[in-house]
């Protein structure tokens, strides 16, 4: 038998690409975490503001009861100070500059006084409170806020703990406020979102090394891009765009309903008392994301870099159980001395006279004084007269069919 040459062997030439070039597999959706085929998949992406992946409409619900709730809340304060007042439906921007109801009809759907807390013992109000607004401009951007912070939140970490942390945050900015508030009735609805920013700062403090630079698409968030390119030029490198850009996103909400909270009628304590305790409570909660398989090409406003499940793990902070536990003692010995405090009826007015001015900031176009300056009425066939025993101003009205409640409203605008 004649030996085969090589020239009369067939060959066949294979083509041998470097494993850098291999194109990843396709992922299949039925896939988990734990899938062995699941360990290569390509970059996934998951979103801490904003991202169009395909999310189901129940994983927003508990926010969403939250907004109706406030504008059910609303519509009930104004159409309850239309018909008891008989007048407008909203009072001159004199009286209340945020363009909502009287002092009175604050007072008597809910709103917080010392009197109401301190002699009358309405615990109550501590409730109700926080689902009060002061005015339309207030309603709008508390709500506003609200569901861009609150609706991002829901999705990474689930309705139960952004729940929890709402509502305990609610309550113990009412707390607070009940601490400091003087006669003057104020409402304390921007609270619970104070506290869902302080947990947002506790989940970017808890989370820091999980996110990925994007650009910033949102029109709303341009201040805060501005703000990101000058830290880079001006700090520490070590500190990605997408980190400050969150700070900055949890700065500027912070400053614009701070300083909303200067105007009579929102109590700036409540805010401050619940960002601490959101921020507490958001180490005690905010401790591991919810992971969702985003879409392909699917970019959100601040995302996380997912290379596989096994990254991910690596990327995120193991539990801390002495950091959650230390932060859950620091909230309850605040939550029960601020409780102590309110059943005492202890009035921090009486040790910080300057306090006033983080609450309420003097203007000509609004007052900030208590609503117990005493006026003097006189009355005549068709005028009533209003004059105030502090400082001489007065005020002729042509009725006198005017309830007692309204009368204190004038009084303490003329005083």
């Amino acid at each position: 038998m004649e030996e085969a040459t090589p020239a009369n062997q067939p060959h066949t030439q294979i083509e041998i690409k470097p494993q850098s070039e291999e194109a990843p597999p396709p992922i299949s959706p039925s896939l988990g975490n734990n899938h062995p085929e699941s360990i290569n998949q390509p970059e996934g992406r998951f979103p801490f503001f904003k991202s169009r992946y395909r999310q189901r409409s129940s994983d927003t619900w508990l926010i969403s009861i939250f907004v109706i709730l406030h504008l059910l809340a609303f519509i009930t304060t104004m159409l309850f100070n239309y018909f008891s007042l008989g007048s407008a439906l909203f009072q001159p921007l004199s009286e209340n500059p945020l363009l909502g109801p009287s002092a009175s009809t604050l007072e008597k759907v809910g709103a917080l006084q010392r009197a109401d807390l301190a002699q009358n013992h309405r615990t109550w109000r501590l409730f109700v409170c926080p689902w009060l607004h002061a005015g339309v401009i207030h309603f709008a951007i508390n709500i506003s806020c609200i569901i861009f912070v609150g609706i991002h939140l829901e999705r990474d970490y689930g309705p139960l703990r952004i729940g929890i942390i709402y509502l305990l945050s609610a309550f113990f900015g009412s707390l607070v406020c009940s601490l400091f508030v003087r006669n003057s009735p104020v409402v304390t609805s921007s609270d619970a979102l104070f506290g869902l920013l302080g947990a947002m700062l506790s989940g970017i403090i808890r989370n820091w090394k999980v996110y990925t630079n994007k650009v910033l698409h949102t029109l709303l968030l341009v201040p805060a891009y501005v703000y990101i390119q000058l830290t880079l030029y001006f700090t520490d490198p070590c500190c990605g765009s997408l980190q400050c850009a969150a700070l900055a996103v949890v700065f500027i909400v912070f400053a614009i309903n701070f300083l909303l909270g200067l105007l009579p009628y929102i109590d700036n304590f409540a805010n401050i008392g619940a960002f601490m305790s959101g921020f507490l409570l958001g180490f005690v909660f905010l401790f591991t994301p919810q992971i969702r398989q985003l879409s392909k090409n699917k970019a959100g406003l601040f995302e996380y870099s997912v290379k596989s499940s096994i990254n991910l793990k690596q990327k995120l902070k193991p539990d801390r159980p002495i950091l959650r536990s230390v932060s859950l003692l620091l909230f309850i010995i605040l939550l029960v001395g601020c409780l102590e405090a309110v059943f005492r009826g202890i009035d921090i007015n009486h040790y910080c006279g300057w306090c006033t001015f983080i609450d309420c900031i003097p203007s000509k176009r609004w007052n900030c004084n208590d609503r117990t300056n005493a006026c003097e009425i006189m009355t005549s066939n068709s005028d009533l007269t209003l004059t105030c025993l502090r400082n001489g101003n007065f005020r002729v009205l042509p009725s006198t069919n005017i309830s007692q409640a309204r009368i204190t409203d004038l009084c303490s605008m003329i005083c």
